[in-house]
């Protein structure tokens, strides 16, 4: 029994000396490549570390420096300088389940739909690790990473897990190529429902707050964001930076506010910005709102060569459209003010009034073709009930035919401005008049006219306009069909005998002040020449002598 005893001890020995030996080796170089190979040999996983630690003064410890984890067939989803694995007793029973992961120092790669990692734990910590997020609904890079997860549990579109709490800091953060810095994020998921209890950054020199939460059909609602002293400069232009905001999930705001921002792109800029907007959803690109309002206010707002200075706006949404409360601002050294409505159902925009005073404003080179420009999908027609001018200035200095009309005052009422997506005057009356013009080279003091429109024709009712020491009248009708077919008759008393020269009509042998009488007809149909379109006839008389020239289709083929 003694001899029996001893075989026994003996091999116990042995065993106890082999663990200790297997125990001291795993710890090594050489260990940890052999556990490395194991494990990327007999599973679809590549892993690779330098050295395994562990402490009998903490026996549920075990440490992986070095460490690179992924699928064979991806990029590593783990780089980390230092894992800690918290064991517990169900171990044998659930390998892949730990008490606690803590990665430290490295990069955790998340890949939308990639398969998860075979890997759960009750707790997953982070210590200054990197995040990258490259194919979510927004690319996001963070760095410097701190926080836990409880538990973790990652599903293959959910890296948190279907149930787990978060709370999460990060020195910086770029979402689709927006920074920030110094963010914290707190919140829970529920399967496919999150909800963020507290968001904070700072963000291009400013701060941003917020909670939000996700229902499991991915719409968001976001209860509230803040935005304080936001400077954001983008290489991007105006259209190209809200773009994101048309191709986001849907996603309600029940309140946003921005205080003293400046932001400014490619030709585009907004400084001083105070904005309030509540109860508002975008979806498919396109908003819905219930009882919604926006109150927006700032010093500058400038795109290309449009500047607005001091504007203010108010309006509030509902399922039938938008109601324009206020909007005023300085622009062109003038006044715009004006209030109305924009109706969901036939998309047409109409304004109870509008007023511009004081404005010097001089025409873009382009004004015609963006004249004959549609309107944007959203803008079917414009319409004002009420116009009034006061003492403006506009100037066109293309050279073709400059103009410039000085102290310009006008009045409207019922005026259709847009129509089918096409600028025009469609319906209304029409009063301008100024104290001084000039047009094509030609001087002429107070032009006035006025006009009536409807679906079949423009007439105008009275133009008249003095010239040096003479005057002239004019009427004219213009129908709205798509030819644009014209009449105009003119008359001048005591004015210069080729006063019409500069205005397209050809020399009139006649020197002098005298009379004259111009009839003609033609077509201002869109993208087609006038000129060719015109014929008429011209009577110019100067003390006893008569002169009469005939136009037909831009050329003139008699005269006497």
């Amino acid at each position: 029994m003694k001899r029996l005893g001893k075989i026994l001890l003996t091999l116990l020995l042995l065993l106890l000396l082999v663990a200790v030996l297997l125990y001291v080796l795993l710890q090594t170089q050489w260990g940890a490549g052999w556990i490395s190979r194991t494990i990327s040999q007999r599973t679809d996983y590549q892993l690779a570390f330098s050295k395994l630690e562990h402490n009998f003064s903490d026996p549920s410890l075990l440490t992986l420096d070095n460490v690179s984890f992924g699928r064979k067939t991806q990029p590593a989803t783990l780089v980390a300088k230092r894992v800690d694995l918290g064991l517990r007793l169900a171990q044998f029973t659930h390998p892949g389940h730990f008490s606690s992961i803590r990665l430290e120092k490295g990069t955790l790669n998340v890949w939308r739909n990639a398969a998860p990692l075979p890997l759960e734990a009750d707790r997953l910590q982070l210590s200054e690790m990197a995040v990258d997020l490259p194919d979510g609904e927004l690319p996001v890079k963070a760095a410097r990473v701190v926080g836990g997860i409880t538990p973790w549990k990652p599903r293959a579109v959910n890296m948190p897990g279907s149930n787990a709490r978060f709370q999460i800091s990060a020195a910086s953060l770029n979402i689709d190529g927006i920074p920030a810095k110094n963010v914290l994020l707190q919140g829970s998921v529920n399967q496919q429902q999150w909800v963020i209890s507290n968001f904070g950054a700072d963000l291009a020199l400013g701060s941003i707050t917020g909670r939000a939460q996700r229902d499991a059909t991915g719409r968001w609602d976001v209860a509230n964001l803040r935005l304080n002293n936001i400077r954001l400069q983008s290489s991007q232009s105006l259209s190209r930076f809200m773009e994101p905001l048309l191709s986001l999930p849907p996603i309600h705001f029940e309140r946003i506010d921005v205080t003293d921002a400046r932001l400014e792109g490619n030709d585009w800029a907004i400084t001083d910005l105070d904005l309030a907007l509540k109860n508002i959803t975008l979806r498919d690109g396109d908003w819905e709102s219930r009882d919604g309002s926006l109150s927006m206010n700032a010093n500058t707002f400038v795109n290309g060569s449009f500047e607005l200075n001091d504007p203010i706006v108010n309006m509030t949404f509902s399922p039938e459209g938008v109601a324009l409360t206020q909007l005023s601002s300085r622009w062109a050294n003038g006044l715009i003010r004006t209030a109305g409505t924009w109706q969901r159902s036939d998309k047409k925009l109409t304004l109870d009034q509008l007023a511009i005073a004081g404005l010097e404003y001089t025409l873009p080179q382009n004004w015609r073709d963006l004249w004959m420009a549609p309107l944007p999908a959203w803008l079917s027609g414009i319409e004002v009930k009420r116009f009034e001018a006061n003492r403006n200035l506009i100037i066109d200095i293309n050279p073709d035919f400059p103009f410039q009309m000085t102290s310009l005052e006008g009045s409207g009422s019922d005026l259709l401005l847009a129509r089918d997506r096409q600028w025009g005057i469609w319906s209304g009356k029409l009063n301008v008049n100024a104290a001084g013009a000039t047009f094509n080279r030609v001087d002429i003091r107070h032009p006035s006219l006025a006009l009536t429109a409807d679906d079949n024709r423009i007439a105008v009712t009275e133009m008249s306009a003095f010239v040096k020491s003479g005057m002239v009248e004019s009427l004219a009708t213009l129908s709205q069909q798509p030819q644009r077919a014209f009449s105009l008759t003119l008359n001048g008393r005591q004015v210069p005998a080729n006063l019409l020269h500069e205005w397209g009509w050809p020399d009139v042998d006649l020197q002098g002040d005298g009379d004259m009488q111009l009839k003609i007809e033609g077509r201002l149909a869109a993208g087609t020449p006038l000129k060719p379109t015109v014929n008429g006839t011209l009577s110019a008389t100067v003390n006893d002598k008569t002169v009469q020239q005939r136009m037909q289709s831009g050329q003139v083929t008699a005269a006497q």
